[in-house]
């Protein structure tokens, strides 16, 4: 029998302080089978670290030709491409090529070994990575409801994140700008 993807609504109230954007944000967001909880939230925070006009959710693990998260221009160019987790380099390099502009987010314990492993290769490529702090990503992974409110504050690397469940900070390095 095939699992369906959970469903979860978040409501937001965002404060970007770095780049003076508030917004009040309403996601609904679908959990994928094999997704676990702190992908998920790894993806609601690059999401928020990133909100503009036009930002929206993919398909995610549903559809390996899609970002995680992108803006799509209506001439079916991509603005702006996110991946979240550890992407391949052959998978980064061909979104260099589709998108303006492109962004990872690791996020778990095993991204500096990933990091490692590719940071002369992703060098060469003109893509921004970061990695979250992944005992961060856990711990807000704890506060989860299908349906919550939240209040996101950014400020410099890192979110101040409170929940009815309860309030964390997430913190992020820039592994390579550009």
């Amino acid at each position: 029998m095939v699992q369906k993807a959970t469903i979860y609504k978040i409501r937001i109230a965002l404060s970007d302080l770095e780049r003076n954007y508030y917004d009040a944000l309403n996601l609904t967001i679908a959990q994928h089978p094999s997704e676990s909880l702190e992908r998920m939230m790894a993806r609601v925070l690059a999401f928020s670290v990133n909100a503009q006009a036009g930002l929206m959710f993919t398909k995610g693990l549903s559809s390996v030709e899609e970002p995680d998260i992108w803006i799509p221009m209506l001439d079916g160019q991509t603005s702006l491409w996110i991946d979240v987790g550890e992407p391949s380099v052959e998978r980064i390099k061909k979104a260099t090529r589709l998108a303006g502009e492109v962004k990872v987010y690791s996020f778990n314990s095993k991204s500096d070994v990933w990091w490692e492993h590719g940071r002369s290769k992703f060098a060469m490529l003109k893509a921004s990575l970061f990695r979250f702090d992944s005992q961060c990503i856990k711990e807000l992974s704890g506060f989860i409801e299908r349906t919550m409110d939240i209040s996101i504050t950014i400020t410099g690397n890192s979110a101040f994140i409170a929940t009815e469940l309860g309030e964390c900070e997430v913190t992020w390095e820039p592994l390579q700008l550009l």
